[in-house]
């Protein structure tokens, strides 16, 4: 039996384990998809030894970057970005120790394709994007291609980022897109959300959050309450997964 997993810590929130199955059962495809909860990314070898039919490997937080040294490849698309999420494992017949490691980026399809056909063109010019995580560096190269400026928000500042003291009412009038690209909400600590003005908060502004568990956060929630269109990860994950299965199934 083909074996799929997921690498990452926690993994109490992520929904790809059931979406896999139930693909799997629906299609009648004798396959099984595994949560991998490592605290360690050098455990990802243990991984792969130890689970000889692993052919491919979702990859979320926090190891969308750590994972890039132990790959053997990565995709032209994965390098440009600066983060994998999907892994193919190529063996060689008959040697459990002779595998390759190919590196892709699919999040970035995921959250392209499901935030175009909610944008404005003549609103959504500019976007604040919380958290400079791995997630955060597909959320900037959808961006670049949608020809959307965009400044990073976390703790500290630097290039092309502000930190949370630093949003204002004009900040956030001028960028009416806002992602939530941090695992901020994620249940099982869904009565938190980025520490935005919510205050500032207008109906022409479009609330994204990547994290789909709770179905609502309270980053959405908040926006909701000021008439912001909002939207989860949900449908990235989905978009994600299905092309992260070509790539393990081409």
């Amino acid at each position: 039996m083909d074996t799929y997993g997921l690498i990452g810590f926690p993994l109490k929130h992520s929904f790809s384990a059931k979406f896999f199955t139930e693909k799997f059962e629906l299609e009648e495809i004798d396959a099984e998809y595994l949560n991998f909860e490592i605290e360690d990314i050098h455990e990802i070898r243990r991984v792969i030894l130890f689970h000889q039919h692993l052919k491919g490997i979702n990859v979320t937080i926090p190891y969308k970057e750590k994972i890039i040294p132990f790959l053997h490849e990565i995709s032209p698309e994965a390098e440009k970005i600066g983060a994998v999420n999907v892994i193919r494992v190529d063996r060689k017949p008959g040697d459990m120790y002779a595998y390759r490691l190919i590196g892709y980026n699919t999040d970035y399809i995921g959250f392209r394709d499901s935030l175009v056909p909610m944008l404005n063109p003549n609103i959504h010019r500019k976007a604040l994007i919380l958290g400079t995580g791995g997630a955060s560096k597909a959320v900037v190269q959808a961006l670049d291609d949608l020809n959307i400026d965009w400044l990073y928000v976390s703790r500290t500042p630097g290039e092309k980022r502000l930190t949370y003291a630093m949003l204002s009412q004009e900040i956030l009038s001028s960028h009416q897109l806002i992602v939530n690209a941090s695992p901020v909400g994620t249940f099982p600590h869904s009565d938190t959300c980025p520490d935005i003005p919510y205050q500032f908060l207008t109906p022409n502004h479009l609330l994204y959050d990547l994290v789909y568990n709770p179905e609502e956060t309270l980053f959405l929630k908040k926006g909701k309450e000021k008439g912001a269109l909002i939207k989860n990860g949900r449908e990235m994950l989905e978009l994600q997964a299905r092309a992260a299965w070509k790539i393990w199934n081409p």
